[in-house]
């Protein structure tokens, strides 16, 4: 039996403890309008096979599935536009039409039969406090309203890739420009007065692409790129792995200057234009930069950071104690150990669900993103903290899904040639 649906104006709010729950007519009428929407969770309950995340099904609908092995249950929250989830009219009362189906590993999964590309979620894990909970592996989340902001359901084929005929260049050819999305070039345009307090964008670094190119560069190496829950920020504090940082972004209403400048990039190297629409998502913004740069003939080195995530300061919603309330001692946060890393906390290299979900990442970045490679951050750091393991099963992971990436670690250990031998010698298998 799963404990924690409200039947007959009880719910378990712990293993021991209960309250009774008022159900109002706005609780139970938001309720039915989410179900009349988007149909009843669970009605085809998907196998084991489901993927982690929000992720649409052929025939129509999307699955959802999170790991919380602490938590009684789970629902599905959904609204078709931003601005609703969460906020003080939110009247939302979960029950059984809205619950996750509970798997075997801590899992919890479901079927929503009407959900489509563009709609908004959040995870309702019942018995905490602040129960709503962005998902780990959302691809996208929604602008501004930080930390209180939906996860997006993304179709990740909406992006029509032009670079086929691109191959990574070798790692004796590299030659690496680092650069910071936030700071490194504004492309100007209707706000250029306002560019010493304006964040840059994906779209604003594309304009220097065929500069860079010329130069000889032949990989381009961004500071970290997903979410950080700061506006400024090399990046390093990142909260959700698999999201852009939603300040890198452009508002669909600020898209016409930017996707002019990208069609003509593209129509310089012979490739058809893109739409507004194809350009909105923030995702494809980003992947946008990652073609342009192959098509002229530079790959992209995604910097990403395994060692450890936020901090978490004023954000209950994040991955931070996903699965229940704080208990003082962050080993019990799931995702974490009790182990400070400038400013965040080291992730918990012995859980094997942690540590996939950190090489799934990796794998997210290479297929989804078409990353010619990592630079990984800190990994002295990861080795310190027991995931020496972990590593190795990091780079058998990208190098078996693409094995021309480039995997460079920064290892500050005396004996720094663990970090490049061989996985079957003992070593951690990076370049």
């Amino acid at each position: 039996m799963v404990q924690g649906s409200p039947r007959n104006g009880i719910l378990w709010q712990g293993a021991t403890d209960m309250a009774t729950v008022t159900t109002s007519t706005d609780e139970r009428a938001t309720e039915k309008r989410q179900v009349k929407e988007f149909g009843r969770v669970g009605e085809e309950r998907p196998g084991t096979e489901t993927p982690m995340g929000a992720n649409l099904a052929p025939g129509g609908g999307a699955t959802f599935r999170v790991w919380a092995p602490h938590a009684l249950e789970i629902h599905i929250r959904l609204a078709r536009t931003g601005n609703v989830i969460g906020r003080p009219s939110d009247k939302f009362e979960p029950s059984d039409r809205t619950r996750l189906h509970p798997a075997d590993g801590g899992h919890f999964l479901g079927y929503v039969p009407k959900a489509r590309e563009g709609d908004h979620y959040r995870f309702y894990i019942v018995q905490r406090t602040q129960p709503y909970k962005r998902d780990p592996y959302a691809r996208e989340l929604e602008f501004y309203d930080w930390p209180n902001v939906d996860c997006i359901v993304r179709d990740p084929h909406t992006y029509p890739w032009h670079d086929e005929a691109f191959r990574t260049p070798s790692y004796h050819n590299a030659i690496i420009y680092q650069l910071h999305i936030g700071t490194w070039y504004d492309a100007g345009g209707e706000d250029v007065e306002r560019r010493p307090e304006r964040v840059c964008k994906f779209l604003d670094a594309v304009d220097r692409i065929p500069y860079l190119s010329d130069l000889g560069v032949t990989f381009l190496q961004p500071l970290p790129i997903a979410e950080f829950r700061t506006p400024r920020a090399l990046g390093y504090n990142g909260t959700d792995m698999f999201s852009p940082e939603m300040d890198y972004g452009v508002e669909p209403k600020h898209l016409g200057p930017y996707r002019d400048r990208v069609n003509e990039l593209l129509a310089a190297k012979g490739k058809p234009p893109l739409s507004k629409r194809q350009l909105a998502p923030q995702a494809n913004q980003l992947k946008v930069f990652v073609d342009l740069c192959h098509l002229y003939g530079m790959g992209v080195l995604f910097d990403v950071v395994y060692n450890h995530a936020g901090g978490f300061d004023g954000d209950d919603q994040s991955l931070y104690f996903f699965d229940q309330d704080n208990t003082g001692n962050n080993d019990d946060s799931l995702y974490f150990m009790n182990r400070g890393m400038a400013g965040g906390l080291a992730f918990a290299f012995w859980n094997r669900d942690v540590r996939q979900f950190l090489i799934d990442n990796a794998k997210f970045f290479v297929e989804e993103y078409h990353s010619d490679g990592f630079r990984y951050d800190e990994v002295s750091v990861i080795s310190h903290f027991g995931g020496w393991e972990f590593c190795q099963d990091l780079s058998n992971t990208v190098r078996y899904v693409k094995p021309q990436a480039l995997q460079i670690a920064e290892f500050w250990d005396n004996e720094q040639f663990w970090a490049t031998r061989s996985t079957s010698d003992g070593g951690a298998g990076f370049d």
